[in-house]
């Protein structure tokens, strides 16, 4: 059993968490990332400073007002709760508004994303581990984390509240740390394949936007496995999640997407977007 404790810093009176930390560092990484692809393929590169700043406000408001949707309003003014589906939403739904003021087509701005997306994810699931959060269901196995200061802490008493559908032993004293499947890690390790497909399949000849499509459907599949080993109690259809059901949604979209724009051919990027056209491509 791996003992984890969060990783929190104190600079100039400020708490500073290993969540925020890397979250910052997932946008970031993520501009850097989608800032390479448009330099590739000789298009504004101030784009991708664009999308960030879309993502982060759009992604965070989304996860808020999900978590607030799933916890009631007492949860609006909290530190924590942010629902990466919440901010997925909200995040895409801003980036596309900010294509469209821009009049940048969406099937550009899907295809200039999806590798980003997988990536930005990856990194930030790092930064659940690193608080201690999002964790899985009790297990045996030598690779798995007690997370005894985690949100929340993993104690057999805290535990059996917090997740009354585990089988957590009556016998166990309430202090009794336990080891978890540390799902934050099986996800890291997941979209990081996931990204590493994007990348190189981001020069197919296949038609614009289909990637994002790609991306939909390994993000759904990925996170409806994992959710299996995830200590929850939002059990929606007998042992599926709210998560599943929504990971459900996204496979069938991004299949939709993959038929609909694999065959569709190059769109035109739009006046704005090719502004950088006289750059070389690298």
């Amino acid at each position: 059993m791996i003992v984890a404790y969060p990783l929190n810093l104190t600079v100039l009176g400020f708490e500073i968490t290993g969540y925020g930390i890397m979250m910052m560092v997932a946008f970031l990484v993520g501009a850097w990332i989608a800032d390479r692809e448009l330099k590739r393929l000789g298009f504004a590169s101030d784009y991708a400073g664009d999308m960030l700043w879309a993502a982060v406000i759009g992604g965070v408001v989304g996860a808020k007002l999900w978590y607030v949707a799933l916890h009631g309003t007492d949860a609006l003014f909290t530190r924590g709760g942010l629902v990466w589906y919440g901010g997925f939403v909200g995040g895409t739904l801003a980036v596309i508004l900010n294509g469209w003021r821009r009049g940048v087509p969406v099937r550009w701005t899907g295809h200039i994303i999806a590798p980003v997306l997988a990536a930005a994810y990856a990194i930030g699931r790092v930064g659940c581990y690193l608080v201690g959060d999002d964790y899985g269901k009790p297990s045996s196995a030598a690779f798995a984390v007690a997370f005894p200061d985690g949100l929340p802490r993993t104690t057999a008493g805290v535990m059996r509240a917090e997740f009354p559908g585990l089988d957590i032993p009556a016998a166990l004293p309430p202090e009794t740390v336990i080891a978890v499947h540390p799902t934050q890690l099986y996800e890291v390790t997941l979209m990081l394949i996931a990204f590493a497909l994007l990348w190189r399949w981001r020069t197919s000849p296949r038609g614009t936007g289909w990637l994002l499509g790609a991306y939909l459907v390994m993000a759904g599949i990925e996170r409806f496995v994992v959710e299996f080993f995830r200590a929850k109690d939002d059990r929606l259809l007998g042992a599926l999640t709210i998560a599943q059901a929504f990971s459900v949604f996204l496979v069938l979209l991004g299949s939709f997407l993959i038929a609909r724009w694999s065959r569709g051919g190059t769109v035109a990027p739009g006046e704005w977007l090719q502004r950088g056209a006289a750059s070389p491509a690298r």
